[in-house]
């Protein structure tokens, strides 16, 4: 098998054991072929007969031939052409001897053959050791390669990587122009450690990548080792964990000492909070293998021999959780924070993305940067993938403007269900609903602008009221989550103003919950409450195990004014989204007839049919 075609095999297949066992295969059937040919190559069972009766006979001229091989006799009759009769002869004597008229019938008188018995013998002999000696080599191979694998139990399952043509550098990565920056400087040093050295410079131990998921960690990991040419070795934190004590840290080790023979190399740890817990923080915390594993990677960070230039890069988006001797100096040394692409980065990105794929000319790239505020790059890269997608199932032979709304609108709020059939109630509590959430969202000032209301079912839910950001935002203010939260709320409030408080609908759950997340976020994160003002009771976010056995950081007095607080600002939100939508019954009316007609209303005919919508003064806030 070549290399080529045993890249193709499933892991764990080894192409070499596998070849083992089909040369067994073979040879068994082999050895069942020979048996069946051999049984019907048996010569046909002879008639025997008494010598004295074949001489009489012979004489008689009943006998064409008489073949004598040895003492045994095989006769052939006059009218037939092959042997059907046997005997044997005295050994001491000859058939002339015997009185056989050989002027009757013709003997032809050879010496006895002992092959065929010999060969038979030995066959006999020979077969069964043959397969016996088989039967075992496999089972000894079979248990030589679960050795190996026993012994290989401890090793380092790290994948080594920089030997591909197509290497990831810095300029296939488009925006964190900061995080780029700060890992050039690890290229400096990889590239040319005698540069920093001789200023008495130390080459970093490690490197601590954080950011949300998506938003490139490993792939500038990976940028890193191509621009230094270096060899990349790539492993989890939680490969290294195992259900027996030990093992981690030895796969530890023999990762360093892999590196070490590579240097100058980086090794990247991705998840490495699966490994590098706090220790001693409870019972999630309390794993003996895990905090094995963890002392070992601090050992060997701190064994480094100066100059062999090896770097960690390690990447989360739990810095929090990590122990302190981790990111102590002399460790990780040092920490580049990822964040979320802005505006002009998303451009970038995103032109990345579409770079390989064909679009047509009315493709805004642009204005699809500016919609998605708070989409990471694995994210402009589905909507990319998506509107690839759409146009296919279109049979388009280029991306066009409607494929990639399509696509971010799948992925920002889920797939249309068109196929969900609804009755007219529904279709109506639905555009009712909708339409409360546009109507308090359009009205308040603070709140971001309307981008689209649909009655399709998406996703999850019944119906979407889409709001968008104008820009990408850093901080919010105290009124700016009230306005969110009102607009929230407004779905429920329309139902309650048009059907009455008791005839509210389930279709508000979901918006419920936000809201009192969000809610309770204020007054517990971010210091907005009333009589709580700028304090904070920040509870870590964790297993339920951690959460049950944390103590708790405040009194059950404060707990309670907490729950009073969240009340508070939900009654709030509640009476000003009751305010804005009495105060536009007529805007909530047109707007429920438009999404019955069309079932979608986007940005600016909402804009159109909201003009001249009122802001109540009860609605205020000052």
């Amino acid at each position: 098998m070549d290399k080529k075609s045993s890249k193709k095999l499933p892991k764990g297949i080894n192409p070499k054991g596998r070849g083992y066992k089909n040369i067994g295969f073979i040879a068994i059937l082999i050895l069942l072929a020979m048996v069946v040919f051999a049984s019907f190559q048996q010569p046909k069972k002879l008639e025997e007969k008494p010598i004295s009766d074949v001489i009489k006979a012979a004489n008689e001229g009943q006998y064409n031939r008489i073949d004598v091989k040895g003492n045994d006799l095989e006769i052939t009759k006059r009218d037939e052409d092959k042997p059907s009769l046997k005997s044997f002869k005295d050994p001491q004597t000859s058939l002339q001897e015997e009185g056989v008229d050989f002027s009757k019938v013709t003997v032809d008188v050879s010496p006895a053959s002992n092959s065929g018995s010999t060969w038979t013998n030995v066959g006999l002999t020979i077969l069964p050791v043959l397969l016996i000696s088989g039967v075992l080599f496999f089972m000894l191979r079979s248990a030589q390669g679960q050795g190996n694998q026993a012994l290989s139990f401890g090793k380092s399952r790290a994948r080594l990587y920089g030997n591909e043509k197509n290497k990831v550098t810095f300029k296939n990565i488009a925006g964190s122009n900061e995080a780029k920056q700060d890992l050039e400087e690890i290229v400096e040093f990889l590239k040319y450690p005698k540069k920093f050295q001789s200023l008495g410079a130390k080459i970093p131990k490690g490197v601590l990548l954080v950011g949300p998921p998506g938003t490139g960690k490993t792939m500038l990991s990976r940028a890193v080792a191509g621009e230094a040419d270096v060899p990349f070795f790539s492993i989890s934190g939680s490969e290294f964990v195992e259900m027996f004590v030990g093992v981690g840290a030895s796969r530890v080790r023999d990762l360093f000492a892999k590196a070490k023979k590579n240097a100058p190399c980086i090794i990247f740890i991705d998840e490495i909070d699966a490994v590098g817990r706090r220790r001693g923080s409870g019972m999630g915390g309390g794993h003996d293998e895990r905090e094995q594993t963890l002392n070992q990677i601090l050992v060997e960070m701190d064994g480094f021999e100066q100059g062999t230039n090896v770097i960690v890069l390690a990447a989360t988006n739990r810095s929090d959780v990590l122990d302190p001797a981790l990111l102590r100096p002399g460790r990780f040394d040092r920490r580049v924070n990822i964040t979320l692409p802005d505006r002009k980065d998303r451009e970038a990105i995103l032109k990345v993305h579409f770079d390989k794929k064909p679009l047509a000319k009315n493709v805004d790239l642009d204005a699809l940067a500016a919609k998605t505020a708070g989409s990471s790059g694995a994210d402009l890269a589905n909507i990319a993938n998506e509107a690839a997608i759409v146009a296919a199932r279109h049979n388009r032979k280029e991306i066009n403007q409607e494929d990639v709304t399509n696509a971010f609108e799948k992925v920002a709020i889920g797939p249309e269900r068109k196929n969900k059939i609804m009755s007219e109630q529904e279709k109506e509590l639905t555009a009712y609903h909708e339409a409360g959430h546009a109507i308090v969202g359009h009205v308040l000032p603070d709140s971001d602008m309307v981008h689209k209301v649909t009655i399709i079912p998406r996703g999850g839910t019944g119906g979407v009221t889409w709001f968008i950001p104008p820009e990408d935002k850093s901080y919010h203010s105290i009124i700016e989550y009230k306005d969110v939260l009102a607009r929230m709320l407004g779905g429920r409030i329309a139902e309650e103003v048009i059907y009455g408080s008791d005839r509210v609908t389930t279709g508000a759950g979901n918006d419920l919950q936000k809201a009192a997340e969000l809610a309770r976020d204020m007054i517990i994160n971010q210091g907005m409450g009333k009589k709580l003002r700028d304090q904070v009771f920040h509870v870590d976010e964790g297993m339920m195990i951690d959460k049950l056995v944390q103590e708790k950081q405040y009194s059950d007095e404060t707990a309670k004014q907490i729950d009073d607080e969240v009340e508070a600002l939900i009654t709030e939100a509640a009476n000003r989204a009751r305010e804005v939508i009495k105060s536009n019954k007529s805007k909530l009316e047109q707007l429920k007839d438009a999404l019955i007609e069309k079932e979608t209303v986007e940005a600016d005919e909402v804009e159109q049919i909201l003009k001249g919508s009122v802001l109540p003064k009860t609605a205020t806030l000052y």
